[in-house]
């Protein structure tokens, strides 16, 4: 079901860019078996054209009214919307170019001013993928008539190049980066993108049962069963968790360990 604010996401880009937006699709959560507590509203706008300065600050301004807790017209879910030039995306080509991209954990940021500028993405290969599989149009065509497909090579690239990244965030966002690992692993293994809880699964199946209290918890955490907090005697066991994650991460795509142990070098 789609809600008020994805509409309100919806309305405000098409506000925005006018006659430029060409379509807008839901990703992530959404169409990966629904929303949680915590999930955000994810989406993807495709463009004829870059955003001026002058629109790239609108779309700030407007997703400061009604992104996350902070939202000026009272909190929500937080919003991540992603733009990208149908130019830039088909032909396809890795890495991809981001044209525009507002998430909540960057509002600090955008409250200082700061408007996202282009730049090359790996991410977008995930979300473009969900996006795909997803065929949830917000607005225009299917996304398949925008989109070409993510060959699996660059998807797999795109998610192991995220690796530096997460676990740089591990002790200030341990749920997530726990739980993006799993889905990091989930994909590499099955060659699908499944939900969070859902890669979850998959992996407390395929855990030794030393580690599954630590991504058990993360699942509960992200399905809003329990609080978000970690026992210092269950948070001690975390990186063991990660490590042997990432070793099974290694075993599958070997390129995306020595990425990650040469950036963080």
């Amino acid at each position: 079901m789609i809600n008020q604010q994805t509409r309100d996401v919806v309305s405000l880009v098409g506000a925005v860019l006018g006659e430029d937006l060409m379509g807008a699709y839901l990703h992530g959560s959404a169409v990966l078996g629904g929303l949680r507590p915590g999930s955000d509203i994810d989406v993807l706008a495709v463009s004829r054209r870059s955003a001026t300065p002058e629109q790239r600050r609108e779309l700030v301004d407007g997703l400061l009214d009604i992104s996350g807790r902070r939202a000026r017209r009272g909190p929500g879910r937080p919003v991540e919307l992603i733009i990208a030039v149908r130019d830039d995306v088909r032909p396809w080509r890795y890495p991809p170019t981001c044209d525009f991209l507002y998430g909540e954990w960057l509002r600090d940021g955008y409250e200082r001013g700061e408007v996202p500028q282009p730049e090359p993405s790996p991410d977008l290969a995930p979300l473009l993928t969900m996006a795909l599989a997803g065929d949830t149009p917000l607005f225009g065509p299917p996304p398949a008539d925008l989109l070409d497909p993510v060959p699996p090579a660059d998807l797999h690239h795109a998610i192991v190049a995220g690796i530096p990244g997460l676990l740089a965030d591990l002790e200030d966002d341990t749920r997530n980066v726990i739980l993006t690992f799993a889905r990091i692993w989930v994909t590499l293994a099955t060659g699908e993108i499944r939900s969070k809880d859902a890669a979850a699964d998959w992996a407390l199946a395929h855990l030794a049962a030393e580690h599954q209290p630590v991504l058990a918890h993360a699942k509960a955490i992200y399905l809003g069963h329990v609080a978000e907090s970690w026992q210092d005697d269950l948070f001690a066991r975390v990186r063991a968790l990660v490590d042997h994650v990432l070793a099974e991460i290694d075993r599958l795509a070997p390129e995306g360990r020595s990425r990650q142990q040469s950036t963080s070098a």
